[in-house]
């Protein structure tokens, strides 16, 4: 089965629909239920078995213990999807301006909530020698993106925590992958309000990305793939 933490109509409902597809159960995780019953009903209509769950992720008290009812409820958790939400209440701020609250608050939303759920998953995976863990984070945390400010140093801590225990785990049977994206995806919560707001920025298809997370998680080689849809838009305009 697959836990999906942080579920949305974008990248997080594509990936639960792309390792349904391959036979696996979903659990889908947000903060709001509110989305949960049309989730639950396309991914029924494409015979996908799912769960969903409401809980703050950034709350490690309710992070643990909505990944042990999920535990509970599936016989255990082979493979989780982590999507964090990137922007707290504080926003995006230059780095320029930016103070060490502006900093510290990615920081809480991105890095910690990751490290408090290898801390619940891991151990068991460990002991059956058997388990994946994919976690998606942004392209400013591979090169400097300005314009995402605050959000860059903790987008950079998550790639390389991502890759470092990647390295340190794969001989023991679990793989962990890193999805660096870069752009706007589509059908995505932010791609709306971007589109509405009349704003056009360079997209990326959610389902191409869950599909090679697929290929990653049955391969277990690559340890990160990049979604650079900024240099596909500067490719296509030179």
């Amino acid at each position: 089965m697959i836990a999906v933490l942080g579920v949305g109509p974008g990248l997080g409902l594509s990936i639960a629909r792309r390792f349904g597809r391959e036979g696996h159960a979903v659990a889908l995780v947000s903060r709001s239920d509110a989305r949960h019953a049309a989730y639950r009903a396309e991914l029924a209509d494409a015979g996908i078995e799912s769960r969903a769950y409401t809980a703050d992720l950034t709350d490690p008290v309710a992070q643990r213990a909505v990944v042990a009812r999920i535990a509970d409820d599936h016989g255990g958790i082979d493979t989780v999807y982590f999507g964090p939400a990137a922007a707290g209440a504080r926003g995006i701020t230059p780095l320029a301006a930016a103070d060490p609250e502006d900093v510290r608050e990615p920081l809480e939303n991105i890095l910690l909530p990751a490290v408090h759920l290898v801390s619940a998953v891991l151990p068991a995976m460990l002991d059956r020698g058997a388990g994946t863990l994919l976690f998606a984070g942004g392209l400013s945390g591979l090169r400097p993106m300005p314009m995402l400010g605050n959000l860059a140093p903790a987008s950079a801590a998550l790639r390389m925590y991502a890759l470092t225990l990647h390295a340190t785990v794969a001989d023991r049977g679990v793989y962990v992958g890193a999805l660096t994206v870069g752009g706007l995806i589509t059908g995505g919560d932010i791609h709306r309000t971007v589109t509405e707001q009349g704003h056009r920025m360079p997209t990326l298809d959610p389902d191409a990305i869950a599909e090679t997370a697929w290929r990653m998680a049955a391969e277990r080689t690559r340890p990160e793939e990049v979604f650079d849809a900024f240099a596909s838009a500067t490719a296509v305009a030179g």
